[in-house]
């Protein structure tokens, strides 16, 4: 099937289908490892068209390589956009991304719940280049108009955020955003492109660490950015000169995650729900934040533009750090560890995970407290999970 044909399937047919329309070297039905740097060509003429873009074809693996251009479309296909690029880590994609849109004298607005990492680039080193950056109450939609409105060239939203899962209103902020001709740039980890489609919400650029869900599996980092072919085509050029390429290898590993995106990103939504509404009704539990509880402050606006509330949870246990650590040291299925998306349930305090890279002080800025525990939610069986928790509640 085509490509062009496979625009009107779903995204679950997507995940296996999208960029692999024809068969590849010998007959191979999968798509091959292409580790060559270099690719050649019988005579200049045919070499230089490639060159020039006049014809399809590949140079040099730093700039483009044939495994990674499937990884690529099929990112493209579930997201619906114009055209995609890749990149060896999930904050290569954002930081390239952000310093090919912006420039000294520019004006970026965001928000204070970004992931750790997003919010060093917004805090350290955006300011050292006059960027100007207005960080702003993650869930104040009015707040951020009104800095919008004064001015700016970039909006950045993450939704739903790290680690506490709020959700921003999309069709309002980006038709603010689009009034005063800002581009918007949406960070699309955590629903992925099963349980949200921000640029049919009319964002302009869409992001996933390729890490967390895409993969799936924990074993293969990478990141990818897709949306307006222009501004693509912007991001593609400063990130072949900088060299945050995304490696064959690595986006073979990718590509045979994501043909079960669809399969395990269901399974975690259901898997999410249940252990938020255990953990909701246990007494040890002080509050649970995730917005497919109707008792999450921004559960009508994720059911307004969500399918699925995804596999992330976040809880803070009643008194101090301590529980905490009584209650993670005794978990024995879930592992305690960084990230988040894989097939296997993974746990911890932002404080190690999301936003180890900030200060305590950063932290309490940005309204995470030192008790929050994260939990990413695997595909396990739910009742094993719970169990688990349970035995490890109850020694708090």
């Amino acid at each position: 099937m085509k490509n062009k044909e496979l625009q009107s399937k779903q995204n679950g047919t997507k995940a296996v289908w999208a960029g692999q329309s024809e068969l590849f070297f010998h007959g191979a039905t999968q798509v091959p490892i292409v580790n060559s740097v270099t690719f050649g060509y019988e005579n200049v003429d045919d070499w230089f068209d490639v060159a020039i873009g006049k014809k399809e074809g590949h140079i040099y693996s730093r700039n483009t390589n044939p495994t990674v251009a499937v990884f690529e479309e099929k990112v493209r296909a579930l997201e619906n956009a114009e055209a995609a690029t890749s990149f060896s880590t999930g904050m290569a994609g954002i930081s390239n991304t952000l310093y090919t849109l912006l420039n000294q004298g520019d004006r970026v607005v965001s928000i204070k719940d970004t992931y750790g990492g997003t919010s060093i680039i917004f805090l350290e080193f955006m300011p050292k280049k006059g960027i100007e950056v207005s960080l702003c109450e993650t869930t104040d939609h009015d707040e951020i108009e009104a800095e919008v409105r004064k001015g700016c060239t970039v909006l950045y939203l993450e939704t739903p955020t790290n680690p506490t899962l709020k959700v921003l209103d999309l069709k309002r902020l980006i038709r603010v955003a689009h009034e005063v001709g800002a581009i918007v740039v949406v960070d699309n980890t955590f629903a992925t492109p099963i349980n949200q489609q921000p640029l049919a919400l009319g964002a302009d650029l869409v992001l996933h660490s390729a890490t967390k869900y895409l993969g799936g599996h924990s074993d293969a980092m990478g990141g990818v950015v897709c949306g307006r072919k222009d501004l693509i085509d912007q991001i593609f050029h400063y990130r072949e000169i900088n060299g945050a390429t995304l490696h064959a290898n690595t986006a073979y590993m990718l590509l045979r995650g994501i043909k079960t995106l669809e399969l395990r990103v269901l399974r975690q939504n259901e898997n999410a729900m249940k252990l938020s509404a255990y953990l909701q009704d246990h007494p040890k539990v002080d509050a649970v934040f995730y917005p497919g509880l109707e008792s999450h402050p921004s559960h009508e606006i994720a059911k307004g533009q969500m399918t699925g509330f995804g596999g992330v949870l976040a809880f803070s246990l009643k008194g101090d750090f301590e529980n905490v650590k009584i209650f993670l040291n005794n978990l024995e299925l879930a592992h305690l560890a960084a990230s988040l998306g894989s097939v296997g349930t993974l746990i911890g305090p932002p404080k190690v995970t999301s936003h180890v890279e900030a200060t305590e002080e950063e932290r309490k800025q940005l309204g995470i407290p030192e008790s929050l525990i994260r939990c990413a939610v695997g595909i396990e069986n739910i009742v094993d999970i719970i169990a688990d928790f349970d035995q490890a509640l109850s020694k708090v």
